[in-house]
């Protein structure tokens, strides 16, 4: 009976489960964690996507020709395109089809500089008589440079409406995958600084592809508005005009002056890629669009 009061008491149940062994490491663990965080109904492959609306509801031509007295010595400050080309040759005309449902503001925009050449207004702003300032051969051509009218720039057009459509991720759904694909230049823009710290600045610079390949480069940067309906080998012949390509040396020396801030080496640049020869857009307008709920079979 005595032995049995020394003796110690029962140990009492533990309140813990054991934890059994496991062969889990840290990279499993971390690969556990992500598992668990991840939501596959909010991915972006499962939220609906509406395509892009490539219909054309505009149409708009463009009168292409060159000139060979722009650059002449001899003329004077009131000179302007329309005085010294009178004995132009002419391109051709390039029909341009405008996607008003997909970028609107864009189209809009770009419709009012090609008819506002036959407005009243003497402020208005147009394409008409303005040079192609910029031939990238295998790429694309710019047009519709901010500046001078004298010297065959577009006119600052202040009165357009601000283009919110430049922020927009839906206005960057098309690609340039092709030749004839008509754009707004965002990355690609060169006019003047000044120009742009205008409050109010209103881009209307555009860019055309010349083919033969597509310009992948220039995707998900600019706003594709439209498309060459008809003329492409007008655009050809533009892409083969010959341009004003500086040495290697003249680079080196451009990039010395831009490490160093000199303002004269963007200047410079200015001039580089200019067509020889003075290509300019001698008369644009509208065309009516029969069936603008039809798309377009595009080449």
């Amino acid at each position: 009976m005595a032995s049995s009061l020394t003796q110690p008491p029962p140990p009492l149940p533990s309140l813990h489960h054991p934890i059994p062994k496991s062969n889990l490491t840290r990279r499993s663990l971390l690969l556990t964690s992500t598992a668990t965080l991840s939501f596959p109904s909010l991915s972006s492959s499962a939220l609906p996507t509406q395509p892009p609306n490539p219909t054309i509801t505009d149409r708009v031509f463009m009168e292409f020709s060159l000139c060979p007295n722009y650059y002449l010595p001899n003329r004077t400050l009131g000179d302007t395109i329309s005085t010294l080309c009178s004995d132009s040759t002419s391109l051709g005309r390039v029909i341009i089809g405008l996607y008003g449902n997909l970028v609107p503001r864009t189209v809009s925009n770009f419709k009012s500089l090609c008819t506002s050449a036959s407005s009243s207004n003497p402020n208005s702003s147009s394409y008409k008589n303005t040079i192609i300032h910029k031939v990238f051969p295998g790429q694309y051509f710019l047009a519709g440079h901010q500046g001078r009218p004298e010297r065959g720039d577009v006119q600052p057009p202040s009165y357009l409406p601000r283009n919110t459509e430049t922020i927009d991720p839906k206005a960057f759904a098309l690609t340039h995958s092709r030749a004839g694909v008509v754009s707004l230049p965002l990355s690609e823009n060169d006019d003047d600084d000044e120009i742009k710290l205008d409050p109010e600045y209103r881009n209307v610079e555009f860019l055309i592809t010349t083919g033969p390949g597509p310009c992948p480069q220039l995707d998900n940067k600019n706003v594709v508005f439209g498309t060459v309906l008809e003329g492409l080998d007008v655009i050809t012949t533009i892409a083969s005009t010959p341009t004003y390509q500086p040495g290697e040396r003249i680079r080196q020396f451009n990039d010395l002056a831009e490490f160093f801030g000199d303002e004269r080496a963007q200047n410079a640049r200015a001039i580089w890629n200019r067509p020889l020869t003075t290509i300019y857009i001698s008369d644009c307008g509208a065309l009516e669009v029969a069936k603008p709920s039809l798309t377009p079979s595009l080449p």
